[in-house]
């Protein structure tokens, strides 16, 4: 649905040459024209208007000095810096253009008629006058000469398997009768055919094609030739075919123009010569002559140059989509002989450019772009109408209301002449009314007739005609096509860009109706301002109104228009410097990133090129829509974002939650957006119309009508585009919970409110799903209101309160308890029992049960009316499930017949609601205790029990002795004994304190039972043995002197503890010195001995597995190595193996240790300790072993002050100094090997103070300074202190 829009059209003044141009070539390095005349070849610049170089071709005989000499053809060389000429005469001639030389490089007596160049410039194709057809090389060596005239019809003739006649085969729609009908009469050529062969090669030069006339029929044929002039194939006898004959590059077909009695069509043929498609072109019959046809280099335009019959030629511009063919442009060059075009060629760099050279000698180069008409606003009045011109037609489809495929359309504009320009006004709620400009100089203005509502609109009549006149508008009336870029600003105000006096001049033209009307009403030129250079494309803003042209170095103008006087500045940016592009753009709009107005093109933006791979583009509101070669479509919210911003977004992949982000169709391109809308209409390359709801217009516009309380449309949008409804309350909380009578109200449906409650769930939309655009911020749901309140039950509770008042919601009420977090379906029960007493205005409760019986499952729900202990209730919910009666009536009878009380017990142990059960049947009497009791064993429920019962009670007693046994049972006596204790059961609280060794609790109740003292010294006796048992010599000594009465055993065990200075200080309370001399020395000799070997045995310990450490380190360097060898030098992961890791170990090489760690620890928490155990496995080979020894290492040191604290005090200084200089050697050891052992990260620290001056606390107060951790891969082992 694209149009072709003139953006450059540049005029170079006539040239004073004698003769007419003949044909002429385009130099694809310069880009100067090469123009032959009956005189001379001359090569001119079209940019400056200055003739670059000129020969004359007559000098040398090569044409005739009267002008009667005829050119066949010419071709530019880039490769040999030359131009090719070939001359009616038979001379093939080449111009070097550094040279400029003339050489004849060849000469046919016959004459030539034609010549063509392979697209590779590798062959040339000759055709002479005895109807022969030469190919030879690009260095003119003849490679064949064959006659055009042949009988075969060459290797792709078709084969006939001679299956059946023809009288017998299926002829189509024609019937039977076309076997019986004679072959029409073939018809000669049209008289003013001029009878010479026309040459066109395929893109690919693999064949060409020759059109001429047939000497037997005196009709046209057209014949396919390969590379080595190998005829492959003729064409169908086609009455009436012409001269034109243009191949198009991409190779599918061949375009050539054939008369019928009623019409005038462009035929196709395909390289078997048969006819493949049709249009026909808007004359009668006999009103014009097609002379050339002309496709550009890319197969998209195909020009027609015709001639009217009548004076006057014009060009046309076809093209085709969903296999239709418009007529974008026609060039009307006027009746005037001079002002004829004589040359019509397209660029073959440039596919969109197009040169033609009147009989005048005048040059026009126009240059074309691709652009969309749509209307440009942004309001629900704005119906997306896009418009497509069609010769003298304008296509006008309103995707607001209709999405149909072109060619179809909502309407059609009948116009007078061919359309040129179309523009819609940019003026907020008037964007539906257009503008048409057509090649007759009228401006006609179409609006809806009688609008009234923007969604029904009516057919757009005729509001105006504006005659457009030469004398005022247009500033050479020799020009075509001189004012371009239409745009309808405001009201009858329109601008537009007209040629300047210079050849790199540009007018800005201000158009408005003249003050005198006449007859018809007349556009004037109220203001222009001239720009120096080319104006290629203008844009404004509807909303500022501002006015920005670019010219064709990528430079960027702000038009202040609404002036007396039109003035043109530079564009500038917020820091002041001037916007330029670093490339022109075709396409460019007026957009607002972050408050700031600029300029967006396809591209670029601020001297920044932001992106590079953009196909389409669209601005609407505040978003920028595009889609990219990589067939992904990009929404942007530039009102959030910078202009770095919007090049990381689109440099970059989009996330999983993206929402700026889709995939399309290879090849989509944007056609419009429908406005206050979420629809996106695409055109595929083929032709047809998509419409896709971009994920972020479509949560923008559902931000905006939940911000405008429009929760209706909102509803039915998330509805239909399956976004999920949590949206409408996560969006804003405390704003929906404001509103919620409003949003029943307008939902008005009891489906879709129960739809909506039904989609409730505790995840924040806006977080996960539907994330806010950066720069926006939502409300927290803690602010709604609701506290620390789940989403669903808030949202449950409050939608049911607004229902509770309103009659058709008690389905909605249903489910707003069945979907809160703890379902509520006792109550919903409840509530569908309470329908039996509503009558007339009511939902039948048959119908309330049968829709709770949609939402929750029929035993779940059987069972919970079970639990209102309602048995009508029960009956109703059993009559309506599929349950057997002979299942569940003898049963409810059997409870019928129970006690009230007794009956709910049986009920809930049935349900096994046993919290429930127990406090019913504690209600049940004495009789059922025992009962109880056992209920409360099997369960475990003692807490719950004893709070039924009074403290007092003998109920409350048995319970409690009861949950004791348990207690006992679980392991936790003490807690067993303090519930005895309790109770008065005081022996078997003793014997449980005495089991857990509670010896203080033990001892308060034995002595509040009471006991004798015989009995409390034993007791205390027992004890004391189990404590030093558990290495606890403080606490058994203090029993042994308090309650035993026994100093020398309590000194004793003391000495057995290590616990000198407590030892000492009961010597010398009871006066006991001489068990210093028995007990005391002798254990700390002992001591003394033990630490030694202890101290060496550590030493040697630690110097093992400091040793072994470092073999396992380098080993694990040597796999790294090996592995980074294996995967290149280049291996992204060669960084992420540390020395100490033991990835390569456990993953690689130690498979069968991780595979089996792995599983073990899904299974059980012992197992897993297991597991954790064997990483530290000490065994040599162990994937983990690294680990293991690092453990091993931290664990070496223990405190020994205390035991040297008492060798000094007895004089035994040699023995506490060997073991303080033992104790010192191993503390050195293991400082001077900390380097070794962890030589990552450390910081340099103090050495640990030691030596014959040094002191056990000093030593410990060195060894207990802070040390960099150690963080292993796994982040398992760090250094402890020491």
């Amino acid at each position: 649905m694209r149009n072709l829009k003139l953006l450059r059209c540049l005029r170079s003044p006539e040239l004073r040459s004698p003769g007419c141009p003949r044909c002429f070539s385009v130099r694809t390095d310069t880009g100067t024209l090469l123009i032959v005349s009956q005189f001379s070849l001359t090569e001119y610049d079209p940019q400056s208007g200055e003739v670059v170089n000129e020969v004359s071709l007559t000098a040398e005989g090569y044409l005739s000095e009267d002008g009667s000499g005829v050119v066949a053809g010419i071709q530019d060389l880039p490769d040999q810096e030359a131009v090719c000429v070939a001359t009616a005469k038979g001379d093939v001639i080449v111009y070097h253009l550094n040279t400029n030389e003339l050489e004849c490089v060849g000469s046919v007596d016959s004459g030539l008629t034609a010549m063509s160049w392979s697209p590779d410039q590798e062959l040339v194709t000759l055709s002479t006058g005895q109807e022969t057809v030469i190919l030879m090389t690009k260095d003119f060596e003849p490679l064949s000469e064959v006659a055009i005239h042949q009988d075969e019809f060459g290797e792709g003739e078709f084969i006939t398997v001679g299956w059946g006649k023809k009288e017998t085969q299926f002829h189509g729609s024609e019937g039977k009768l076309a076997a019986q009908r004679k072959a029409a009469e073939v018809q000669p050529a049209v008289p003013w055919d001029d009878r010479r062969p026309r040459i066109t090669w395929r893109g690919d030069g693999q064949l060409f094609a020759i059109s001429a006339i047939c000497p037997h029929t005196g009709c046209r044929k057209v014949r396919v030739w390969n590379r080595e002039c190998i005829l492959q194939a003729t064409s169908e006898v086609v009455n009436g075919l012409e001269q034109p004959l243009c191949w198009k590059p991409s190779g599918s077909l061949m375009a050539s123009t054939q008369r019928h009695p009623n019409k005038h069509s462009v035929v196709f043929m395909e390289k078997n010569g048969l006819l493949h498609g049709d249009f026909t072109l808007p004359f009668t019959k006999d009103q014009v002559k097609v002379k050339e046809l002309l496709w550009n280099s890319d197969s998209t335009v195909l020009a027609i140059w015709l001639e009217d019959l009548t004076p006057g030629e014009d060009v046309q511009l076809w093209t085709v989509g969903n296999s239709h063919w418009y007529l974008k442009q026609s060039l009307h060059f006027g009746c005037e002989p001079s002002r004829a075009p004589a040359c019509v060629c397209w660029d073959p760099e440039k596919p969109l450019r197009l040169h033609v050279l009147t009989q005048g000698w005048a040059s026009f180069t126009y240059d074309w772009g691709w652009f969309t008409e749509r209307s440009l606003g942004d309001d629900a009045w704005d119906n997306a109408n896009v418009a497509v011109i069609d010769g003298a037609k304008v296509l006008v489809t309103t995707f607001r209301q209709c999405v149909v495929p072109p060619p179809m359309c909502a309407y059609e504009l009948q116009l007078p002449a061919a359309v040129n320009q179309v523009t819609f006004r940019a003026q907020p709620q008037r964007t539906n009314e257009l503008a048409v400009l057509t090649a007759d100089g009228r401006l006609h203005i179409y609006g809806p007739g009688g609008l009234t509502n923007c969604k029904c609109p009516l057919l757009p009549v005729l509001l105006t005609s504006f005659v457009n006149l030469n004398s005022s508008i247009c500033l050479d009336q020799q020009g075509v096509l001189l004012m371009r870029l239409l745009l309808w600003l405001r009201e009858d105000v329109f601008a537009a860009v007209g040629c300047g006096d210079g050849p790199t001049e540009s007018r800005i033209l201000i158009l408005a109706p003249a003050e005198r009307q006449g007859s018809e009403r007349q556009l004037e030129i109220r203001s222009e301002v001239k720009v120096e250079g080319h104006v290629i494309s203008m844009c404004s803003s509807p909303r500022s109104g501002t006015l920005a042209v670019q010219l064709e170095d990528g430079q960027i103008r702000r038009v202040f228009w609404d002036t007396l006087k039109v003035a043109v500045t530079d564009w500038k940016d917020s820091m002041g410097c001037s916007v330029n592009f670093p490339l022109p753009c075709v396409h460019t709009a007026l957009c607002a990133i972050n408050g700031q107005v600029t300029t967006m093109p396809v591209a670029f933006s601020f001297h920044l090129t932001v992106a590079s791979n953009v196909s389409s583009f669209v601005m609407y509101d505040e978003f920028l829509l595009l889609t990219t070669h990589a067939h992904t479509c990009r929404c942007l919210h530039l009102a959030t974002m910078s202009v770095k911003d919007v090049q990381a977004a689109l440099s970059s992949e989009s996330a999983q939650n993206d929402e700026s982000a889709r995939r399309v169709e290879r090849g989509s391109r944007i056609v419009t957006v429908v406005p206050q809308d979420t629809r996106l209409v695409l055109q595929m390359p083929r032709g047809n119309i998509e419409t896709i709801h971009h994920r972020a217009l479509v949560l923008a516009q559902l931000r905006k009508w939940l911000d405008d309380l429009k929760f209706r449309e909102a509803f039915e949008s998330m509805r239909k585009l399956r976004i999920n409804l949590n949206l409408v309350y996560d969006h804003s909380p405390r704003v929906f919970l404001e509103n919620v009578e409003w949003f029943l109200k307008q939902i008005d449906s009891v489906n879709h409110i129960n739809l909506f409650l039904t989609e409730l769930k505790e995840e924040d939309t806006t977080k996960t799903m539907y994330p806010l655009p950066v720069g926006k911020a939502c409300q927290p749901a803690s602010e709604a209101g609701g506290g620390v309140r789940k989403k669903v039950d808030l949202v449950c509770d409050a939608l049911r309160s607004a229902m509770e008042t309103l009659d058709p919601y008690c389905l909605c009420i249903l489910t707003s308890h069945v979907r809160k977090t703890t379902p509520e379906l006792e109550i919903a029960l409840q509530k569908v029992h309470e329908l039996r007493a509503q009558h007339e205005g009511r939902i039948h409760v048959r119908e309330a049960l049968k829709y709770l019986l949609f939402l929750v499952n029929v035993n779940e729900l059987y069972e919970h009316s079970l639990g209102t202990y309602d048995f009508d209730l029960v009956l109703m919910v059993a009559e309506k499930s599929q349950k057997d009666p002979k299942e569940y009536l003898p049963f409810l009878n059997m409870l019928k017949t129970l006690e009230l009380n007794y009956q709910r017990y049986t009920i809930d142990k049935h349900l096994k609601r046993f919290r429930k059960a127990l406090h019913h049947l504690s209600k049940c009497g004495e009789e059922h205790f025992t009962e109880l009791v056992n209920l409360v064993k099997d369960q475990r429920l003692y807490s719950e029990a004893l709070q039924l019962y009074p403290s007092d009670s003998q109920q409350h007693k048995v319970l409690t002795v009861a949950y004791a046994e348990y207690l006992l049972e679980q392991q936790q006596a003490e807690e067993a004994g303090l519930l005895l204790w309790r109770c008065g059961e005081m022996p078997r609280a003793l014997q449980a304190f005495v089991s857990c060794t509670s010896w203080r609790h033990a001892l308060a109740v034995a002595t509040h039972i009471p006991v004798t003292q015989g009995q409390l010294a034993q007791l205390a006796r027992d004890l004391a043995g189990t404590l030093l048992e558990m290495r606890r010599a403080t606490e058994a000594a203090l029993l042994l002197e308090q309650y035993a009465k026994d100093c020398e055993e309590a000194i004793s065990a003391l000495v057995t503890g290590a616990a000198w200075e407590e030892a000492l200080r009961l010597i010398y309370l009871y006066s006991r010195q001489d068990i210093i001399e028995t007990h005391l020395k002798p254990a700390l000799l002992e001591a003394h001995s033990m630490q030694v070997a202890f101290l060496e045995s550590q030493m040697a310990l630690f110097t093992r597995y400091k040793s072994r450490l470092a073999v396992v380190l380098e080993q694990k360097e040597k796999t790294k190595l090996l592995l980074i060898d294996e995967d290149g030098p280049d291996c992204g992961e060669a960084e992420l193996y540390s020395e100490a890791s033991s990835v390569l170990t456990g993953s690689r090489f130690g498979s069968k240790y991780s595979h089996s760690n792995s599983r073990i620890s899904s299974r059980s928490s012992k197992n897993r300790r297991k597991a954790e155990g064997k990483k530290h496995s000490l065994k040599e080979g162990s994937p983990f072993e690294d680990i293991a020894l690092l453990h091993a290492l931290i664990q070496i040191i223990h405190e020994i002050h205390s035991l040297l604290r008492a060798l000094v005090l007895f004089l035994f200084d040699v023995r506490a100094s060997s073991l303080q200089a033992k104790y010192s050697e191993l503390l050195q050891l293991i400082e001077t090997s900390i380097p070794e052992i962890w030589h990552e990260g450390l910081q340099p620290g103090p050495a640990p103070i030691t030596g014959p001056n040094s002191t056990t606390n000093s030593i410990t107060a060195s060894l207990q300074q802070p040390r960099p951790p150690l963080v292993s891969q796994q982040g398992e082992c760090k250094p402890q202190v020491l």
